[in-house]
């Protein structure tokens, strides 16, 4: 086994990875981002849809993929693909394994870009036999964009959030006909425009308060049985059915190697700085909070570099025995929300907060407290707040935080 060192090692390159490594690389430091997939890119090298980027609009997500990793390559960076990181061989040292055998790549500072990823048909308790033509959305997307596979002719997804439409999207590329959408929600959320113009072009019918409760067929899906709110069942004829949304964080790096996770988002618990409980440790990326867009997780990987930078300079990042480490004290999100990222917070903080909520909110207004002492009272841009699209906090009212303390809660009302 040989040994190697760095100075920045990145674990994931999608985009939170590749843009960290590219401002990082920039500064002379060296840089070596480790991707187990055999082309970098992360999730938006097989979403053939635009959208991606700052600019509404700007990149598909290919286009956006080459161009994140060509500027990190440009920048100075190693990128290295079909690498995995197996587990850690010592506070900023990983093993990997991949083409050129198993390896110790030892760094001063280690950023975990690790993403996240969709709970399949068995994590969802979903019953019935295994048939062929079960997917995720990035199953899916794989077959489809990256393989050219087929994938049936009737497909039924479920979820009616914005992935469960870039599902469809892809459903229709690939030449077969969308069923249905399935959710439980009440009612979905609002879709772009261009895909309720393609919805309304192809008529695909959305069925809010329902549940699949079964898959039914053996070698090949023949169809899934749902339910209604109100207690009625049904069969709709299939032979493709979609697991959408319902993202989870890939923390499995950061759960062995001792890091604290967030009860709220189960990514590691960062601070406003995306500083881990491991001192040189930094997590960015839907890691942190399954799942944001793909500029979000650019924007977080940006933000991080300077943090890395800062302690690759003078060792900034606080002392791992500190029993509010990870920096600052606790921030929790008081139900109806469901997490907030980051979820600890210094006076020093400026990066915006990320919320998700568990109901629709009209009129959503966020209220931040310490001991009872009112810190911030923010309205929200959004007219109703809608679970699966996120709500976002200033970091307006930071500098008045107590680093001596209680938490930190929001609250909706």
């Amino acid at each position: 086994m040989t040994s190697r060192h760095v100075d920045v090692l990145v674990v994931g390159a999608g985009p939170a990875g590749l843009a960290a490594a590219s401002l990082l690389a920039t500064t002379g430091a060296r840089v070596e981002v480790l991707e187990r997939e055999q082309s970098p890119g992360g999730v938006p090298r097989h979403c053939a849809h635009r959208g991606f980027g700052n600019r509404p609009h700007a990149w598909t997500g290919p286009a956006y993929a080459r161009l994140l990793t060509e500027a990190a390559v440009h920048a100075g960076a190693g990128l290295r693909t079909g690498v995995t990181a197996l587990d850690w061989a010592g506070p900023r040292a990983l093993t990997t394994v991949g083409p050129q055998g198993v390896q110790t790549l030892a760094a001063r500072a280690v950023v975990l870009a690790t993403g996240a990823r969709e709970r399949p048909r068995a994590a969802r308790l979903v019953p019935g036999t295994r048939p062929a033509g079960v997917y995720t959305t990035g199953e899916l997307q794989q077959a489809v964009h990256l393989y050219g596979q087929h994938i049936g002719t009737r497909a039924v997804i479920v979820g009616a959030e914005q992935v469960s439409h870039a599902a469809a999207d892809t459903v229709r590329a690939a030449g077969a006909r969308v069923v249905a959408l399935v959710t439980e929600l009440p009612r979905p959320p609002a879709a772009p425009a261009r895909t309720l113009d393609a919805r309304l072009r192809h008529r695909t019918p959305v069925l809010t308060g329902t549940t699949v409760t079964e898959l039914l067929g053996r070698g090949r899906l023949s169809g899934v049985r749902v339910r209604h709110r109100d207690g009625r069942t049904a069969t709709l004829p299939c032979d493709t059915v979609v697991f959408t949304g319902d993202f989870v964080p890939e923390h499995e790096l950061a759960r062995r190697g001792g890091l604290v996770l967030d009860p709220g988002t189960r990514g590691p618990a960062v601070d406003g700085a995306l500083r881990t409980s491991r001192p040189g440790v930094f997590a960015v990326g839907s890691v942190l909070h399954a799942v944001e867009s793909a500029a979000t997780a650019a924007r977080e990987g940006a933000h991080a570099a300077t943090a890395v930078r800062d302690w690759l300079t003078d060792g900034t990042g606080g002392d791992p025995t500190d029993p509010e480490w990870p920096g600052g004290v606790p921030l929790v999100a008081e139900p109806p929300l469901l997490r907030i990222a980051p979820n600890r917070v210094t006076p020093a903080d400026r990066l915006p907060y990320l919320l998700r909520t568990a109901l629709p909110l009209p009129r959503p207004v966020l209220y931040v407290t310490q001991d009872g002492r009112p810190l911030h009272r923010e309205r929200c841009r959004r007219a109703t707040a809608v679970p699966h699209r996120p709500l976002t906090l200033t970091a307006r009212w930071t500098h008045l935080v107590d680093p001596d303390g209680g938490p930190v809660h929001v609250t909706v009302t």
